[in-house]
């Protein structure tokens, strides 16, 4: 079972990501928008996709991630359950969900740092 607070590492680990508070829960950001937001109580995560990554996702492994019921999820928000995800897959959700966060010259510079 992967913990709330390697999650938190990984999330932080992302370049210029921080946590904020978003509505009493842990949230991780860029200076665009949140990225991620964790539910402690639940041990359940939240990414802020695409709706294109969110079927990626999804489709990759469908008892590991879902949309969020609702608006926020035909807007790509997709949840994840900690004790459910393999760490790799894990590690790409965060990677895609800061992506989709980061200003342009932000994911420019990741691009080039990683080769992509």
């Amino acid at each position: 079972m992967i913990s709330v607070e390697t999650f938190r590492a990984l999330c932080l680990s992302m370049p210029e990501a921080y946590e904020v508070q978003h509505w009493g829960n842990p949230a991780f950001r860029t200076k665009k928008r949140i990225f991620a937001t964790v539910n402690e109580a639940e041990q359940t995560v939240n990414f802020g996709f695409t709706p294109e990554v969110q079927a990626a996702f999804c489709g990759q492994d469908g008892n590991s991630f879902y949309p969020v019921k609702g608006g926020w999820g035909l807007q790509g928000w997709t949840t994840t359950r900690l004790g459910k995800v393999k760490k790799s897959l894990l590690v790409s959700a965060v990677q895609s969900a800061w992506y989709g966060a980061a200003p342009g010259k932000l994911q420019e510079q990741y691009r080039m740092q990683n080769g992509l």
